[in-house]
């Protein structure tokens, strides 16, 4: 809640906490005053003041306490100054003489919070909740204004501003404040600041709500989204730093904010993977021919590097389960997949970048294993689609990429698995076509390609099955 800039600062009603103290502390007052400089005017000093105020601890009947604990704990009273208390606005009021004259009129006794004897000795009366160090503290403060010596820390601060916020001294509040916007926090003193925010003017709190809200409700995803385009773009150890805004996406983004950034950014590399390739496979001659060739190697590597990229987010969308839509897009590229296949049939990427059939068919892969795992639920068309436009991207490399590694025969292998395991799922009338299209997949030994004697085998044992139309009535 942002606080309205009109409300009047209010004090916490002490009257109404509970808090059960095991005891005061044994330093005596006279040891306590003299840990700041002293004024015209001492703090404690009986022989100059002219208010008496009376600290005692505020119980609740909830409290459960014992008479040993009752008989340790004695009221404490300190002597101050009207002229230097003032400063609070608290006590201001108090000794106000309207509030006096009031006091006085109803007699109030022991209970009121005030009272004035013949000798214009003032009697105050303050509860707390519980030992009174803090209180004392910014009671000195009132005589010193030695902030900076006091408010060394953050978690002193915190201690202080929430009695200076009850006794209304606004300079000791606004120092607190100018304290903690400057310093780091802990965890748990972040809630602790958190928690005293409603309590500040609008003007006291906005730093302090800067630091910990966002203002836009896409703050938390522009974050996101810009954590991955450094990840890509901007870091001289990529890989590391990839790792790592992969941890970031796992532990802080919800489905739905991983779903658009992650989306936003595959739409947007896939894009410059397109455009590079298709570039690439029309060339526009009419130019210089080394500036045409340079031009050339350009458009590959860009793909190379975009292709890298998209490789990233496509394991970070399946891991985050989030890539329903990019399979749909991945099945919807049969012009890029052309280009690939123009390129691949030409000899300049073998030595530009001789990694870029592998990285396209990981995508493929990737996409394909969610798909055949149920991982993502992609419809008829999405699956068949996938396979039809993939398919000769596969058989194209496997024809055009020598020699053949170890990595890439494993790579066309899953993938050769991953497309059958699809066309199982697809009605007989399009695995016919898509199967007639795998015969590629043979080897010299039919031992060596179970996966395509499997897939042939399901279809006509399917096949052979009398039709059951009949029975769906």
């Amino acid at each position: 809640m942002i606080p309205n800039s009109s409300r009047k600062r209010q004090r916490p009603p002490h009257h109404h906490a509970s808090a059960i103290v095991e005891a005061f502390p044994h330093k005596t007052i006279s040891e306590f005053s003299q840990k700041l400089p002293r004024t015209s005017f001492s703090f404690n000093d009986p022989s100059t003041a002219d208010v008496i105020l009376r600290f005692f601890i505020d119980r609740s009947p909830f409290d459960s306490s014992n008479p040993s604990d009752s008989a340790r704990h004695s009221d404490l009273q300190i002597y101050l100054h009207s002229r230097v208390i003032f400063r609070a606005k608290y006590f201001s009021a108090l000794l106000s003489d309207r509030w006096q004259h009031q006091a006085n009129n109803h007699n109030a006794g022991h209970d009121s919070r005030t009272s004035a004897n013949c000798n214009n000795m003032f009697h105050l009366n303050l509860g707390v909740h519980d030992d009174p160090t803090v209180h004392l503290t910014v009671l000195q403060l009132l005589y010193t204004y030695d902030f900076p010596t006091v408010i060394a820390s953050a978690s002193t601060a915190l201690e202080i501003l929430p009695v200076a916020l009850e006794l209304l001294f606004e300079d000791c509040v606004k120092a607190c404040v100018k304290f903690l916007e400057a310093v780091p926090w802990s965890e748990e003193e972040e809630k602790r600041v958190l928690s005293l925010i409603p309590l500040l003017r609008e003007e006291e709190s906005k730093e302090l709500l800067a630091r910990v809200s966002p203002g836009e409700d896409d703050f938390y995803e522009e974050m996101l989204h810009g954590l991955i385009e450094k990840a890509m773009y901007s870091q001289p150890n990529m890989a590391f730093v990839k790792v790592f805004v992969a941890k970031l996406l796992r532990d802080f983004s919800s489905r739905e904010s991983a779903r658009r950034v992650l989306e936003r950014a595959f739409d947007a590399n896939l894009r410059i993977v397109k455009e590079s390739l298709e570039q690439y496979s029309s060339p526009d001659f009419r130019g210089d021919h080394n500036e045409t060739e340079a031009i050339q190697r350009l458009h590959l590597h860009t793909a190379m590097t975009n292709g890298r990229h998209l490789l990233w987010l496509v394991e970070r969308m399946i891991e985050l389960k989030v890539a329903d839509l990019a399979v749909k897009q991945w099945s919807e590229q049969a012009a890029f997949t052309v280009d690939l296949q123009k390129a691949f049939r030409d000899d300049a990427w073998r030595n530009l970048v001789p990694g870029l059939p592998a990285v396209m068919l990981r995508c493929t892969c990737k996409l394909a294993s969610a798909v055949a795992a149920g991982t993502i639920l992609s419809s008829r068309q999405v699956r068949m689609k996938l396979v039809k436009d993939w398919l000769p991207v596969l058989i194209s490399c496997k024809d055009n990429v020598s020699p053949m590694l170890p990595s890439h025969k494993t790579l066309y292998l899953e993938l050769e698995e991953t497309f059958l395991r699809i066309i199982s799922t697809l009605p007989m009338s399009d695995a016919q076509v898509l199967l007639q299209q795998c015969l590629s997949f043979s080897t010299r030994n039919v031992e060596d390609c179970p996966h395509l004697v499997t897939a042939f085998n399901t279809w006509f044992r399917r096949a052979s099955q009398p039709p059951q139309m009949e029975n769906l009535g």
